[in-house]
């Protein structure tokens, strides 16, 4: 295992308070503000969790990602219950071995992964996590984005893990279920990624649960012609996926010489086969005709490993978003590093994070952006 040096082991470590408003103001803040201290062991309190949302406070996703984060390091917990608007969260040493978290709703597993596998990552043991909830539902990444881009990127920084897909999960029945194999670090590098290289090639994922072939086959077909009529050529594949729900799900994956990038669509009620298919295309299509490096998805999802990485990385990314800020926000508030965010919101960027000196610096204000 690796041995990822603490700034703070041996100090006395004061509580620090975070305010779950700030910026994007969703769920991001409370997962990436547990998973810096389960590493870094400092305890916080978060305030004004969720409170601009239609429904504020914790959401039974939020509270799962808060008990989960609980067992696996036997950490002290209060206020942790639906609707609640503040917790205090005092953390203990991370074990890895095995661990079953059922959200219970279709709340995303993929959000629950993302808070916990950088801490285990860090633990002595292997780990095992069977996740119960949404795989493929909306605002959240889904399993193929997970599987091709996420895991992707994770294991170029040198985390290692696998994923399997056991039944998805839509929204609103869930019942999703994934399993992962998480195994500790032994050696975390930079990125340095400004340029993504050449197009290699593009591949279609079109399946569908509990409904008739032809849906997937739908999905493909319209992807391809629309690809086509772009000037593209994609390799595309349909499957039939396990599920308690019925619908369906459209991924398109674009492999560059050093990158890589997944745009996901989903069905709902309603919904032509269609118009699935050309929401994932529009987002791709998008992204093709810019030059960043890495898409708006997986940028903000970059900050966290990079940064507790030690090593100083750059990367350009297609367009600065909320989260994207949120994120180095929150990281700021942890870690000893300067992350500075050239371009402006909504657009074309690049992200560089530096060693810091000992201080918690970003030249990222939420209150007042301003480019570095």
């Amino acid at each position: 295992m690796m041995e990822r040096a603490n700034p703070w082991k041996g100090r006395r470590i004061a509580m620090i308070t975070i305010d779950g408003s700030q910026g994007e103001g969703g769920g991001q803040i409370l997962r990436t503000t547990l998973s810096l201290s389960l590493l870094t062991g400092i305890p916080f309190t978060m305030v004004r969790i969720r409170a601009g949302r239609e429904k504020p406070g914790l959401r039974p996703q939020h509270l799962q990602a808060i008990l989960a984060c609980q067992r696996i390091a036997q950490a002290r917990v209060e206020g942790a219950r639906i609707g609640s608007t503040e917790i205090r969260f005092w953390p203990g040493k991370v074990r890895g071995g095995e661990y079953r978290f059922d959200i219970g709703t279709a709340g995303a597993t993929s959000l629950l992964l993302h808070t916990l596998f950088l801490p285990l990552s860090f633990a002595e043991e292997e780990t095992y996590l069977w996740l119960r909830g949404g795989t493929h539902v909306p605002w959240s990444p889904t399993y193929e984005f997970l599987a091709e881009c996420w895991l992707y990127f994770m294991r170029r920084l040198g985390f290692d893990l696998d994923l399997r897909l056991l039944r998805a999960g839509f929204y609103p029945q869930g019942g999703g279920e994934m399993e992962v194999w998480i195994r500790p670090v032994k050696r975390l590098f930079p990125l340095q990624l400004l340029e993504r290289g050449a197009l290699l090639k593009i591949t279609g994922y079109s399946a569908q649960a509990n409904l008739k072939e032809e849906v997937a086959l739908r999905q493909a077909r319209y992807g391809k012609q629309l690809l086509k009529q772009a000037g593209f050529e994609v390799e595309m594949e349909t499957a039939t996926l396990p599920s308690l729900s019925r619908n369906t799900t459209f991924a398109l994956t674009a492999y560059f010489t050093h990158s890589r990038c997944c745009y996901t669509a989903l069905g709902a009620r309603g919904k032509r086969a269609e118009k699935v298919a050309e929401e994932a295309c529009q987002k791709l299509l998008h992204f093709l005709r810019q030059n960043g490096a890495v898409d708006e998805y997986m940028a903000d999802q970059l900050i966290l490993p990079l940064a507790w990485a030690g090593h100083d990385s750059s990367f350009s990314v297609s367009t600065i978003t909320s989260h994207l800020l949120t994120n180095i926000h929150t990281v700021s508030a942890f870690l000893p590093v300067k992350i500075t965010v050239q371009g402006e919101l909504g657009s074309e960027g690049t992200v560089t994070l530096t060693r810091g000196e000992g201080g918690r610096e970003t030249a990222c204000d939420l209150h007042g952006f301003r480019s570095g």
